[in-house]
């Protein structure tokens, strides 16, 4: 008998969604369910359940799906500090993908992949404009709001189902498959896991991707984390998704598994409920992986439960009951949507200097040169939509004054070799004979820094970049709108040789040469084999935008970055310094006019000192979208600039750590714990109006761990305009037995006030928030402390402070007899968090000899004599030397044996004896050997 559409279970809205996840899953057989494990799920006609994909992106706008509303790069809506703003950009996008899933269904899936919420750690990680801050805290409180945004309000229903991306410790694209993330203990609690959290427990997300890393030498993909934690903070089913190929990975390049069987089924059972490759392979493997007895079906039930909870929400079984299933084509590109656009880009402008030249008055008679290679266009990134127009600086200025003086300032070149120039001819590039220079044989430099450059060819605007992909020759065509794709093809090295210059093609790493048929292909695997070419300079960019900007009285000049090249997704940037020539440029264009107002745009923070030194004003912003030209103008002429930065922007490259090594804490990384003097600080950003904050109290001054103090300040608006003050609550504690964060934020608030206006501001305080992390105990501590209270305008930038007392917990001696796990030290030299087969999971593994860890304040009481360690030796027999109070010179309390073993994780148990030693002591453990791991040790009397 079939059952009636009434009385099907999974199909009653008034069923408690548990129950009717329940019956789905009952009525699945075996195949079926594992058809759902990947990302084209597979439809079950019998059932009557559709098709289904996951993983529409939608950063800051949908993506690849034709004409959307595009808003500013993450990192840039971020920098508004306004949640409220973030949600209704986020609504925006969600609608529009609503819209554009009812249009196509089959191509258009309600699963989004957004907001990434990884922490901008290093500011040459490739992807940096897809993050919304360094500071975890203001990280959760953003991309809670976009995740609300895309999910919508109704309490079962959900617009779009957002995916938090990606998980865990993932902030560089060099080696990303196989580089692992360092994570102690209290990097971990303390600032990795609190940027996930918020969406997750507020709801307002629903999925999460796995990332393509190791953390402490485990694939993130087999993260215990994943269940263990991640899950712990909802009551709702969290659909786990896996990054593109990267669980192929777990048996390709990582080599964590046997085969690609043993692989699925790991990821499987980690977590990982959806897999992003292939959907053929996939269902092979996991197939094959139960067949095996790797995977059981309860296994597979637990996966497909998490993937059936998000669908049921999405409203795919009760259309008639979907709240969203009226939104119609006419949502996409609406005017609503375009007004959306350009408040969020003003929003996003940071002011970071300003001697006052700002904001200009559009009625004042003047002549304005608009210079620069980003003056006159707008650049997408990878994940950006198509925007249904452009506006450029170079357009909102005109639009403003009219008529502005324009330079590039980019090099214009011709191309010589021995048989002729370089010319464009129909769509191919070939070398013809010629005695002048004709216009097909002009091509603009685009210089994008790291040596990479583009060209343009002026016989058409278009750019110049290879007809294919492969290894194989390709034909060089100009017909690009500059770079672009997954696999950019418009980009080329030149390479200096004795007679002049190769051009190697930066894809595909083929030289170029011209055939017998005087075609320029990729064709030349050596330089050899290369066609030798000289460079013309017709046109020095820089002198000719210089001598522009002198005609004058006042030059914006438009630098910055191409999302695409030369720091993006799979390529981390070298450093921190201006692209190319664009140093140059900035040097030449402020000697011919000082009157040179810096309009930077780019995707991560550069090291500008000198143009923060010499120049009158510098605006930043992320790349906007659609609206990006108009709304910089918007601010150079007076809208009132309220952007604030959500990370620090060093002086210099030598100011950051190793971008590899995640440890904040040891390395002083981040506005938490940088103890130099930033370029521009965490937080900061000018408007044209000046505030004062006066009269800082808090409601009580003694607090217990359960209690909540109330943080006021007056404000004053004491300009002559109205304007938007950003209030920053920062707190640091004053004493503690762990190295403590130099400063962190708590809260902050926005408020808009007239000319001389007043306003109390109010920020609570939980005293609860004040916690850490402490090794001794592995859990949450809030110390017995006095801690620093600030606002300011900044991280750097405090204007009033208080202290408030904690009477919070004294943290005890540890106790040798209950286990020291090496992995919760008080300090290391040399070594590296790595795998484990048993608890605590996660060992010290020594980068080479002499490396050491070290436990404070243990209370060896009465007296130990012995010890138990599990350890295990790579290659050879080790020895593991325990010192008591200095690593080299304290006594020697134990040197320890430790045999070589076989597996990656195997640990054995070692032991020692020694005369008693008591009392409290610092511990060292010297590692003799590399490669020596050791997870525990253990004292008995």
């Amino acid at each position: 008998m079939t059952d009636s559409p009434t009385r099907i279970v999974f199909r009653d809205p008034q069923q408690k969604l548990a129950t009717r996840v329940t019956d789905l899953l009952g009525r699945l057989n075996l195949a079926e369910k594992i058809g759902l494990l990947h990302q084209h799920q597979a439809a079950v006609p019998r059932l009557g359940v559709d098709a289904f994909r996951t993983g529409t992106e939608g950063l800051h706008g949908v993506a690849w799906l034709g004409v959307a509303t595009t808003f500013p790069q993450v990192v840039g809506l971020a920098s508004s500090w306004d949640p409220e703003l973030l949600r209704r950009v986020g609504e925006a996008v969600g609608v529009e993908v609503r819209a554009m899933h009812h249009r196509d269904p089959e191509n258009v899936g309600l699963n989004v992949w957004a907001p990434v919420v990884n922490l901008l750690r290093d500011p040459r990680w490739g992807r940096n404009e897809e993050g919304y801050a360094e500071d975890p805290w203001l990280t959760g409180v953003l991309s809670t709001a976009y995740s609300r945004g895309l999910r919508g309000d109704h309490p079962l229903w959900l617009r779009t189902a957002p995916t938090l991306k990606h998980f865990l410790a993932y902030n560089n694209e060099t080696d990303r498959c196989l580089t692992s993330s360092n994570l102690p203990p209290r990097v971990l609690h303390e600032y990795e896991l609190p940027a996930y959290r918020p969406a997750l427990a507020d709801g307002a997300a629903v999925a999460v991707m796995a990332s393509y890393n190791l953390v402490n030498g485990r694939p993130a993909h087999l993260s215990p984390l994943i269940n263990e934690t991640l899950r712990s903070w909802t009551e709702d089913d969290v659909m786990v998704v896996g990054d593109a190929w990267a669980v192929h990975n777990l048996a390709g390049d990582q080599q964590w598994s046997e085969d690609h069987v043993a692989g699925f089924a790991a990821a499987l059972r980690a977590g990982v409920d959806c897999i992003t490759e292939d959907p053929a392979a996939s269902v092979a493997h996991l197939t094959a992986a139960c067949e095996q007895g790797l995977l059981s079906e309860s296994d597979v039930d637990a996966a497909v439960r998490h993937i059936l909870s998000v669908r049921i929400r999405l409203g795919e079984f009760n259309p008639e009951e979907d709240p969203f299933r009226h939104i119609g084509p006419e949502a996409v590109d609406s005017a609503e949507h375009r007004a959306l656009a350009r408040e969020a880009t003003r929003a996003s402008v940071v002011l970071l200097r300003n001697d006052g030249i700002l904001p200009l008055n559009p009625a004042t008679p003047r002549t304005v040169a608009v210079i620069g290679p980003l003056a006159d266009v707008t650049f997408d990134d990878w994940y950006s939509g198509t925007p249904p127009y452009r506006r450029t600086l170079r357009d909102g200025i005109t639009e403003r004054i009219g008529t502005v003086l324009f330079h590039e300032g980019v090099d214009r070149v011709a191309l010589r070799c021995a048989a002729g120039l370089l010319v464009t001819d129909h769509d191919l590039l070939r070398v013809r004979a010629e005695h002048g220079t004709p216009d097909d044989a002009l091509f603009d430099v685009l210089d994008w820094g790291e040596e990479t450059i583009s060209l343009r060819a002026v016989s058409n605007g278009l750019f110049v970049g290879a007809d294919g992909l492969g290894p194989e020759a390709h034909r060089l065509v100009h017909d690009r709108p500059g770079p672009n794709g997954w696999e950019v093809r418009e980009t080329f090295r030149f390479v200096p040789v004795s007679g002049g210059v190769l051009l190697r093609h930066v894809q595909s790493g083929r030289f170029l040469a011209a055939g017998a048929d005087g075609v320029v292909r990729t064709a030349a695997e050596v330089p050899a084999d290369a066609t030798v070419f000289t460079v013309d300079l017709l046109v020095d960019g820089v002198t000719a935008a210089a001598a522009v900007a002198a005609q004058a009285d006042l030059v914006v000049l438009a630098l910055g970055n191409h999302p695409l090249v030369a720091g993006r997704e799979t390529a981390d940037r070298r450093d921190l310094s201006l692209p190319g020539t664009q140093n140059d440029l900035l040097h030449a264009v402020h000697a011919a006019n000082p009157r040179t107002v810096l309009a930077l745009t780019s995707a991560y923070p550069y090291a500008i000192g000198w143009a923060a030194d010499h120049l009158p004003a510098v605006l930043w912003s992320s790349h906007g979208g659609q609206e990006h030209g108009a709304a910089l103008a918007d601010v150079l002429f007076g809208a009132e600039p309220t952007g604030r930065l959500t990370q620090t922007w060093y002086a210099d490259t030598g100011d950051l750590p190793e971008l590899l090594d995640y440890d904040i804490i040891a390395t002083d990384a981040t506005y938490l714990y940088y103890r130099g003097t930033p370029l521009f600080p965490f937080g900061h950003g000018l408007g044209y109006t000046t505030f004062h904050h006066e009269n800082l109290r808090l409601s009580a001054t003694t607090v217990d761990p359960s209690g909540t103090v109330t943080v006021s300040v007056d404000v004053v608006n004491t300009g002559d305009r109205a304007g938007t003050e950003v209030v920053q609550l920062y707190t640091r504690q004053q004493r503690s037995r762990v190295k403590q964060p130099l400063r962190s934020l708590r809260g902050y608030r926005r408020i808009h006030l007239e000319p001389g206006a007043r306003a109390t501001v109010e920020i609570p305080l939980a005293a609860a928030d004040l916690a850490f992390w402490d090794v001794t105990r592995s859990r949450w501590v809030v110390e017995d402390a006095g801690h620093t209270i600030a606002v300011g305008r900044s991280s750097t930038d405090w204007t009033q402070t208080a202290t408030l007392r904690v009477d919070g917990e004294r943290i005890p001696s540890r106790d040798p007899r209950a286990g020291l796990r090496l992995i919760d030290n008080d300090g290391y030299d040399a070594v590296l968090p790595a795998p484990v087969d048993r608890a605590p999971g996660e060992a010290l593994r020594s980068v080479h000899a002499g490396a050491w860890a070290v436990f404070d304040d243990v209370d060896f009481g009465a007296g130990v004599t012995s010890l138990r360690a599990e350890a295990a030796a790579r290659g050879e027999a080790a020895t593991l030397t325990l010192r008591l109070d200095d690593p080299l010179s304290g006594p020697v309390l134990a040197t320890v044996p430790v045999p070589p073993v076989e597996g990656r994780e195997e640990l054995t148990e070692v032991t020692a004896g020694f005369p008693p030693v008591a009392g409290t002591h610092d511990l060292y453990l010297r590692y003799d050997h590399p490669d020596l791991t050791v997870a525990t040790v253990t004292f008995d009397a």
